[in-house]
């Protein structure tokens, strides 16, 4: 038995992750996908195999030569790409007159039964076998009762045949070299309109059905996201629990989609009987230097060792930016809030997630490099001016608001706020967003999560960032006792009385500019990303810049507190509309 497996094409599902590198080679568990593909190949019966290339053959060839497979494995290069049926011409004048397998690179699959349908097919003279089984939304071929196909047809709500059912085509298919009549002797051409012209005329096409298998597209982010996860849970289960944990298979392990916040990334909750762990799926990124996953391990790792409360990674798979974590629940400091009964509880709360604030801050910082931040290495003034200030200019007053406000309008009071925010700054590690929501408690304990914006900056960021929070909205009162607490904390960290008066002027700076960027962020995640919900806490966010501006000493913002008493009224009317 010999096989062909089909590489030539261009990845435009997976672009631009595959811009630099072919489909073919996306790892699966580390193993690219045409090796996993060949193995299994090999593990059918198969003694030869080829493999057609077009797009980015050179790294193709190159991941062959270097790998011994333990069968021979051809490379038949298309200068032009052919298309499945052009493939499958080319090779029936290569090899001899048996039947030969035709495979999608581009699947993971369990199937087990190849041989059988090879020797179901050699013996029963077929012309051609194509291996099918029940997969919505993927069926769109008519097969009949008796196993012939009848007709190929992705229309959605078609009437029924009378007799047979649809199903989908796997992308596995025996055929024989004597099709080579029914393929025009030249140029492109797919397989599927050759198929349907032999049905048309008479000659049948059989279906082999099959079930109880996996089969997985990974030709989209999608699949290939699923892909992998089914490949790699399994053993991330087994090795988190060892050695009480048992062997287990995806199929025994449920999948749930978890509501996400305002980043891109998507979560899973995944578990097994009692056992539960989290997947954050970062997307695709074939250069973790620098990139957002990245960044989440590295801290997250670092942060762990540092003996900060934060989710245990398990496991993780860099190109497909897969992320197993510990559950924490789904139980945050917002939600807390919401529930206590009175302010003497929520105190008692904060007052824990205070002193992880001045863990993070100082005693995290040892051992922190830079080099894994991403996006910026610091919390400096030309991030405040481009992911504060431009970031609240941009997607709060022009794009949400509609207001035309220009580039420079406003450059000169942003300029001093950064300057004045950067001078008085109590160096330290920041976390970047740290408010109720990225703040789990478990057993009333409080973890961190989301931390992968985690860099060098002013302390006093992340406590500006918990105590204005619009997601709880303390009282003043409060806020102000909170920040007495926190600066008797640091004090007791740094083993000494520090500047009072630098480090209040600091956070209020810092007040101002986290309140740009809530505005900002609120205005983008609701506008651009479509996720209306932040809507709500606008109108708040919006109603306090004005104070924290007027807490400045030695600056004056006049065109700026303008905007924002302009600002408070009307997110105020847009709420009292909605209402």
């Amino acid at each position: 038995m010999k096989a062909l497996i089909l590489a030539a094409g261009f990845g435009t599902r997976l672009a631009p992750h595959t811009h630099l590198l072919p489909k073919a080679l996306f790892p699966i568990a580390g193993t690219p996908v045409l090796g996993r593909m060949i193995h299994y190949l090999k593990q059918a019966g198969c003694t030869a195999v080829a493999v057609n290339t077009h797009y980015l053959a050179d790294r193709i060839s190159a991941y062959v030569d270097k790998t011994d497979f333990g069968i021979p494995v051809r490379l038949c290069h298309e200068p032009e790409i052919l298309g499945t049926g052009g493939a499958i011409r080319t090779l029936s004048r290569l090899w001899d007159d048996a039947p030969f397998v035709v495979i999608n690179a581009d699947i993971v699959t369990t199937f087990g039964g190849l041989a059988d349908v090879y020797r179901d097919h050699r013996e029963n003279g077929r012309m051609a076998t194509l291996v099918m089984h029940d997969a919505a939304p993927f069926n769109g071929v008519w097969v009949k009762d008796d196993g012939r196909i009848m007709e190929f047809s992705r229309v959605t709500g078609q009437a029924a045949h009378p007799v047979g059912r649809k199903l989908a085509f796997t992308g596995i298919q025996v055929v024989n070299p004597d099709i080579k009549k029914w393929i025009p002797e030249t140029g492109f051409q797919d397989i599927i309109p050759v198929y349907q012209h032999m049905i048309d005329s008479g000659l049948p096409v059989n279906a082999h059905v099959a079930e109880g298998f996996r089969w997985q597209d990974m030709g989209t982010p999608e699949g290939y996201r699923q892909a992998v996860m089914e490949a790699a849970a399994p053993d991330v289960f087994r090795s988190a629990w060892q050695p009480a944990s048992p062997d287990i298979s995806f199929d025994q392990l449920a999948c749930s989609p978890l509501a996400g916040d305002g980043s891109d990334r998507r979560w899973f909750r995944l578990s097994a009987g009692d056992r539960t762990m989290i997947l954050a799926d970062h997307g695709i990124t074939p250069v973790p230097a620098g990139s957002e996953f990245n960044a989440f391990v590295r801290i997250g790792t670092h942060f762990r060792r540092a003996g900060l409360p934060v989710p245990r990674i398990y496991g993780q798979d860099a190109f497909s930016g897969l992320v197993f974590l510990e559950d924490l629940g789904d139980f945050h400091l917002q939600d807390a809030v919401f529930q206590a009964a009175d302010e003497t509880v929520v105190m008692d709360l904060y007052q824990k997630v205070i002193s992880l604030w001045g863990n993070l801050s100082l005693k995290a910082e040892d051992g922190f490099s830079s080099s894994w931040t991403c996006q910026t290495t610091a919390y400096d003034v030309s991030l405040i001016l481009e992911k504060e200030c431009q970031y609240f200019v941009t997607a709060f007053l022009n794009q949400y608001l509609g207001m035309g406000v220009g580039d420079w309008e406003l450059a000169d009071e942003f300029l001093a706020l950064a300057n004045k925010t950067v001078e008085n700054a109590i160096p330290g590690l920041i976390h970047r967003d740290f408010q109720s929501r990225n703040i789990m408690l478990r057993q009333g304990e409080p973890y961190l999560i989301d931390f992968q914006g985690a860099r060098s900056g002013p302390v006093q960021y992340d406590l500006a960032s918990l105590l204005i929070d619009p997601y709880v909205g303390l009282s003043s009162s409060l806020q102000e006792r909170l920040l007495q607490v926190a600066m008797g904390h640091m004090d007791q960290l740094m083993g000494r009385t520090m500047d009072r008066e630098k480090f209040l002027a600091g956070y209020h700076c810092c007040c101002a500019t986290r309140n740009l960027q809530i505005l900002g962020a609120f205005g983008f995640l609701t506008q651009v990303k479509k996720k209306t919900a932040f809507a709500r806490w606008i109108p708040p966010a919006a109603r306090m810049l004005g104070s924290h501006l007027d807490r400045i000493e030695g600056l004056q913002f006049p065109k700026l507190s303008a905007i924002a008493r302009e600002i408070a009224e009307r997110t105020a009317l847009s709420l009292s509309d909605d209402d």
